[in-house]
């Protein structure tokens, strides 16, 4: 029989204690992180262009992660007849990078230091924002650990080299990633609508190397094929913006864009790229929890992140 926690003398129900991702341990000293998987919050927001806000998601991911940290066994899925995230998974949360009002080189800068930290110690790095412009100091934080292919779930392009001087904005991060030699290639789904980049961003990805598919490409075809085009043998960086959900279901962040894709569209294909890839690192950004009074913009990042790491640890402890 597994052990569930509640043997331990406290319930400890999600809406008590300290709203660490998941309830997992805290730990300050970044020279001592000693697990599996780490999450950094990195509530920056001065790189939106419209509707700011994502500076308190870090927050309100981590708030609402509580509601899945009943026990401590991990998570049965009957459909998949499988524990995800058992209790052997070492989750610890290492709070926030610091962040210097207005200042985005340093702001920046902090972050990479937490996710060199973490890499430093042998552990998932997991980054919480903020705005999409947290990724280029988390891709930056990679240059020596090896070629990373970038996955990107996101309704917008971001590949906007410079815009009135701007070059490290939510609107640059995977041009700038692009530029890096030890990233070998992009597969940007989800794109779709009004894009925040031009034709000519479309045409200098693609050349590139980017692959880029819409919405309704994916659906058409299908989580197993989505996968499929990127790189065999690839080391995988993925990441998701919020707003690469259909608003009816996440409201809450920036710049909302109707036609997004549903929960299970994005579990599928993530469930499948953990499958066949090794994936480095995670980013999860522009949640902004006050355009949704429901909570469930939050809940749902809470949620596609847990499974995320379920996938990954459930599948490299196959091989």
């Amino acid at each position: 029989m597994s052990t569930h926690g509640y043997e331990g003398g406290r319930l400890d129900l999600p809406f008590v204690g300290i709203s660490t991702f998941g309830k997992r341990p805290y730990v300050s000293d970044w020279s001592a992180i000693d697990a599996d998987v780490a999450i950094l919050g990195a509530p920056f927001d001065f790189g939106t262009q419209w509707r700011s806000g994502a500076r308190f998601g870090p927050r309100g991911v981590r708030e609402a992660s509580t509601l899945f940290s009943f026990g401590h066994a991990g998570a049965y899925d009957h459909e998949d007849d499988a524990t995800y995230l058992p209790g052997d998974v070492r989750i610890v949360d290492i709070g926030d990078a610091d962040i210097v009002h207005t200042d985005t080189e340093k702001s920046h800068a902090n972050i990479e230091s937490g996710v060199r930290a973490i890499l430093k110690a042998g552990a998932l790095p997991v980054t919480i924002g903020g705005d999409h412009s947290v990724n280029i100091p988390c891709v930056n934080a990679f240059k020596g650990h090896g070629d990373i292919h970038i996955l990107q779930i996101d309704a917008h392009l971001d590949f906007v080299d410079e815009r009135h001087g701007v070059r490290y904005g939510h609107g640059n991060p995977m041009r700038r990633a692009a530029e890096k030699p030890y990233v070998t290639g992009l597969t940007q789904l989800g794109i779709r609508n009004v894009s925040s980049t031009a034709k000519e961003g479309y045409e200098d990805a693609r050349a590139r190397g980017s692959d880029i598919l819409s919405v309704r490409q994916v659906r058409a075809l299908g989580p197993k094929a989505t996968s499929e085009r990127l790189p065999e043998g690839a080391r995988v960086y993925i990441t998701i913006d919020i707003d690469a959900f259909c608003p009816s279901i996440a409201p809450g962040t920036g710049t909302p864009s109707h036609g997004g894709f549903l929960y299970y569209d994005v579990l599928e294909i993530l469930q499948q790229v953990a499958q066949r890839h090794e994936v480095v690192g995670i980013d999860l950004v522009e949640v902004a929890p006050d355009y949704d009074p429901t909570g469930s913009t939050s809940i749902l990042a809470a949620q596609v992140l847990l499974n995320l790491l379920g996938f990954i640890f459930h599948f490299s402890s196959k091989t």
